[in-house]
């Protein structure tokens, strides 16, 4: 007997087609400083896109790596991807030529599609690709090259989308972890609608009116849902800017845009509002927060990537008047599971879990521990991931049943908010207790002189494991005698006993990944 076929579904469909059943053709969906593009016009993009690629002789679940700066033409490449039931595969814009062949030959892709600023880094590819056949490059202004130029030329702008369903495989996104090679995480074609419904739509309250800006990348899982499928979800626009994220350029950006939803990530924040302050000191003014400014446009601001320290969430507030919902996603997960919510904030915190999740905190025994003590967090969700591309046992290690390992320690408090401890990796167990960098670090920050510091742990005399922290200062404050006796006497009087660190070390900078996340095992090596 055979069984009932699965009721059709594609994203594209969802997140375009839609738009323009639903009258949205003329609206603008993305802002760029090159021009503005309609909804009908990504559209006919995405459509055009996709007959270039059938041409190309690309079908159901190949799968194309896209290399790609933030412009409208990630769009239409991802989107016509998914049209054609291909399966895109958006990967970081800041790597070398040797992690580039690693992705090429790992995911087995046919094509390649890179913005032209990324041909040099790709041409510097060393190693032999085995799979790939074809090589498209696309920039804003000058569109494809040739060959791929005269198939999107010649292309038609209608287009008979793909039979998929909901379970098909949409598209992948790697996911670094902190040990060994990355991995693929596979989605569904269903994963970012349960996103958008879950996150964009009942903690932002997200609508047609808004226009989200984004400064973390589009490669980014979170990056994907804020500058692309969450606005696309509700007929909202985004702000698409392939320029380099500085202080300066995003200011610009909220300046001329008018944005109504910001997504940062907590360096970010940070190197904003540094940014403001040197121009404040420097102008003599004491900025108004509810006077008009280049956030004055914004309702809500987004932070996820690491947690948010309580010390920024204030000052951020004091100088703009506007909260910031911190929250934790993962490339697993696809976007946030749990945050803080307008009107509902608790700084420092991360907040509560997002509708259509579960959370639960576990021992190492997988026992789920008392309120108030420090496990390590599960979470259950509709847009888990299927598995890991060719990574069985790292697939069973994190993916246990319906619930994602994140691998993260958190601990609950008696309201129900989640308080992030570090990682699994990254905690440290001091006289038999475990014990937070993440506190420490956030301590350390609250004092005037601390810019941002990293804390690890380092073996005493008796090889015991203590606390040493790497504090980067204020460039507005100048180093004075006896400042490492006083930052350790700043957290003694703060902490218990046992966590303040017992080595500090003054640097120039901390180590950090592309997505500005502050890399310990780096200061672990030194």
């Amino acid at each position: 007997m055979h069984g009932v076929e699965q009721e059709f579904f594609n994203a594209a469909d969802y997140f375009l087609d839609r738009n323009i059943r639903q009258g949205r053709g003329h609206k603008v969906a993305v802002y760029t400083a090159h021009r503005n593009y309609s909804y009908n016009d990504i559209h006919k993009m995405a459509n055009k896109t996709a007959n270039g690629f059938r041409e190309l002789g690309l079908r159901i679940d190949d799968k194309i790596l896209i290399i790609m700066l933030d412009v409208p033409q990630f769009y239409a490449v991802f989107w016509g991807a998914i049209k054609i039931g291909a399966v895109p595969i958006p990967v970081n814009t800041m790597l070398t030529p040797e992690d580039y062949e690693y992705y090429l030959n790992d995911s087995r892709v046919r094509a390649l599609v890179i913005s032209d600023e990324m041909q040099p880094v790709v041409q510097n590819i060393k190693g032999e690709l085995y799979y790939l056949r074809d090589l498209i490059v696309i920039s804003e202004i000058n569109g494809a090259h040739i060959p791929f130029k005269q198939k999107y030329r010649q292309a038609p702008t209608m287009l008979k989308t793909a039979r998929t369903t909901k379970d098909d495989v949409g598209f992948w996104l790697y996911s670094s972890g902190s040990t060994g090679p990355p991995k693929g995480a596979i989605h569904s074609q269903y994963d970012m609608v349960v996103t958008s419904n879950n996150y964009a739509k009942e903690v932002l309250e997200l609508t047609e009116e808004d226009i989200c800006y984004s400064p973390a990348r589009l490669f980014f899982a979170y990056g994907l849902g804020n500058g692309m499928y969450f606005p696309l979800s509700v007929g909202a626009s985004a702000v698409l800017d392939s320029r380099p994220p500085s202080p300066e350029n995003v200011f610009k950006n909220l300046e001329y845009y008018r944005p109504t939803v910001f997504f940062g990530v907590p360096t970010l924040y940070g190197q904003m509002l540094k940014y403001k302050e040197h121009q404040d000191q420097e102008t003599g003014t004491t900025p108004d927060p509810n006077g008009n400014h280049e956030l004055s446009s914004v309702r809500i601001c987004v932070s996820a990537g690491e947690a948010l320290p309580e010390d920024l969430y204030h000052r951020w507030k004091k100088r703009f008047g506007i909260d910031i919902l911190d929250g934790m996603g993962s490339s697993e997960m696809l976007h946030i599971f749990l945050s803080n919510r307008p009107g509902e904030i608790k700084p420092g915190s991360t907040g509560k879990p997002v509708p259509g999740y579960e959370l639960k905190l576990v021992d190492d025994q997988g026992d789920e521990v008392p309120q108030g003590e420090i496990g390590t967090l599960l979470v259950k969700g509709d847009s888990a991931a299927q598995q890991y591309w060719r990574k069985r046992e790292k697939t069973r290690i994190t993916m246990q049943g319906e619930w994602i390992n994140t691998g993260d320690k958190f601990y609950v408090d008696e309201d129900g908010y989640y308080w992030c401890a570090g990682r699994s990796d990254d905690m440290l167990k001091v006289g038999g207790i475990w014990v937070s960098p993440v506190e420490i670090e956030n301590c350390l920050n609250s004092h005037p002189a601390v810019f941002e510091s990293a804390v690890i742990g380092q073996a005493d005399e008796n090889n015991l494991i203590k606390p040493k922290a790497f504090v980067v200062l204020r460039e507005s404050h100048e180093r004075v005698e006896n400042l490492e006796e006083e930052l350790k006497n700043w957290v003694l009087e703060r902490l218990a006993k046992y966590k303040y660190p017992r080595w500090i070390e003054i640097a120039a900078e901390l180590p950090k990944s592309t997505t500005g996340k502050i890399q310990r095992f780096k200061l672990r090596s030194l």
